[in-house]
């Protein structure tokens, strides 16, 4: 990985995870400093994160966390609905045998992680948020992955970070949503989707993604402009 990979990864996840909040300005001093690497990676790794939108570069002040809104959370939810059903549907149209495993082996890799967390002490590691998250990642890009457009997975993996800026931050120190299983609700999306029942699965998905923006809205809503 070079400098300038590893500081993109960095920044990357601090934004996500909330540690570099919206709209915090990004001074190169700084970031040298927390990252341990130069400018020259610095700033190539913030132009990345710029055509990512996770990035903004303002005028004589330059680069700042990119703000966060309620409609932007949606536009993206929307937007993820969209390019993932599409996905999904090809997937299960053309998906073959390895491709269920991959389905099969995200899902059983992404509980045994969430099992593990759940038992863990509070406040729960950032390492170990952060594998799960990523295990996360795996699985809902394990459902698309057979979908034989890389422009689809592309902009599914664009559109998984920027929802992630409002999930993750929000509900990693959240109590248990005592109305909704989430591990049931991954468990009947892959069965639908290993089904084959493409109309179904997208219905699912979509449900899914919905049901967190709902969540979210409720709890960042009076922190955010409309």
């Amino acid at each position: 990985m070079t400098l300038a990979e590893q500081a993109y990864q960095q920044v990357r996840w601090d934004i996500i995870s909330g540690a570099l909040p919206p709209n915090q300005p990004l001074r190169l001093e700084q970031l040298k400093q927390r990252y341990g690497v130069g400018f020259s990676p610095i700033r190539e790794a913030l132009n990345r994160l710029q055509s990512d939108r996770l990035v903004v570069n303002v005028a004589l002040r330059g680069f700042t966390v990119a703000p966060i809104s309620i409609a932007e959370m949606w536009d993206a939810i929307e937007t993820r609905c969209l390019i993932e059903s599409d996905a999904l549907r090809r997937s299960i149209d053309k998906g073959d045998d390895a491709w269920e495993a991959q389905v099969v082996a995200a899902y059983h890799a992404l509980m045994l992680k969430a099992k593990s967390v759940s038992t863990l002490p509070r406040p729960v590691s950032d390492a170990d948020l952060r594998a799960l998250e990523e295990r996360h990642h795996a699985f809902h890009r394990a459902l698309i992955a057979g979908c034989q457009s890389q422009w689809l997975l592309d902009f599914a993996d664009k559109l998984y970070v920027e929802t992630e800026r409002y999930r993750f931050p929000n509900l990693r120190d959240s109590s248990p949503l005592p109305d909704r299983d989430i591990g049931n609700e991954h468990q009947v999306l892959m069965t639908t989707v290993l089904a084959r029942d493409a109309d179904k699965a997208t219905e699912l998905l979509q449900a899914h993604y919905r049901s967190t923006g709902r969540i979210l809205a409720d709890l960042i809503g009076p922190l955010t402009a409309v």
